[in-house]
């Protein structure tokens, strides 16, 4: 009976909004915690959304996190200097090339989630100059052939759909992929409609997208709160922004604030949330 009792107090200190304290002081990170529904706390009063079992939802807000600490690093082994831009780094290798950046880090996160449920047949992403490339396709042994702005398949390899080859197709969408043609494959929804996975993008050159991780919701008010992920340029780990609008909440952002999104290396607005199609 203690047990149950403790694990359910563990459940709901999880879950409910028991960062900061009545007396105003900031406690929303949790550095034993290793992954972010663990380590990054709702403010007080506000209560984790909940979200579907297996969905893309409970993917990203369960996210791995490296020990607390750990600061972000380029794809050549330099280190991110603005520490005040992140509180967390997602546990993800992002390989030796300068290809996961900030439109990338969005795909390689939703590519991974539907990988891992075997959904391979969803896992289908568009180069910029509007080629489909399916995952199936490429697992089947074909490759793609770029020539100036020709693309084509022509088959190469036996079938295999270990993770090396998944990985490998993801490093070729990044080269050709990018803020522009990802804008254009999502799909506008209303900042009151928000849900984790949805995604804020500006498409262009460079442009920037970040994605929404987790969210948490005050009962009382209806108010809802959320926390963002990105990559930038160069290629580097995912990361979890802080705040550096309001110290009060951060790294949570306040989803009834209109207008800009103010992130600490770019600014959104409102109408540059979308989300994934299926």
């Amino acid at each position: 009976m203690k047990f149950y009792i403790i694990l359910c107090i563990c459940c709901l200190y999880v879950l409910q909004g028991v960062g900061q304290e009545p007396d105003g002081r900031n406690t929303l990170i949790r550095s034993e915690g290793t992954s972010v529904l663990v380590r990054i706390v709702p403010p007080w009063g506000y209560t984790r959304i909940g979200v579907k079992e297996g969905s893309f939802g409970e993917y990203l807000r369960n996210l791995p996190l490296r020990s607390h600490g750990s600061r972000v690093h380029y794809f050549d082994g330099g280190e991110k200097r603005n520490r005040k831009v992140y509180c967390a780094v997602v546990d993800l290798d992002i390989g030796n090339r300068d290809l996961q950046q900030c439109a990338d880090a969005v795909i390689r996160l939703r590519a991974e989630y539907l990988y891992h449920r075997k959904a391979y047949d969803k896992i289908h992403f568009n180069f910029t100059n509007g080629f489909r490339a399916d995952y199936t396709k490429w697992a089947e042994g074909y490759r793609i052939s770029v020539k100036g702005n020709r693309v084509s398949w022509y088959k190469a390899k036996e079938e295999d759909y270990s993770y090396p080859t998944f990985r490998a197709y993801l490093n070729v969408v990044f080269a050709y992929a990018g803020t522009l043609s990802l804008a254009k494959e999502l799909v506008s929804v209303s900042i009151d409609a928000m849900q984790i996975g949805d995604v804020f993008i500006q498409g262009g050159s460079p442009g920037h997208a970040v994605i929404v991780i987790a969210m948490a919701i005050d009962k009382t008010t209806g108010n809802k709160l959320y926390l963002l992920a990105q990559s930038y340029m160069p290629a580097q780990d995912i990361h979890v922004l802080n705040n550096l609008q309001n110290g009060n909440i951060s790294p949570w952002y306040d989803l009834k604030s209109t207008g800009r999104v103010m992130t600490p290396e770019w600014t959104f607005v409102t109408g540059d949330l979308k989300r994934f199609k299926d």
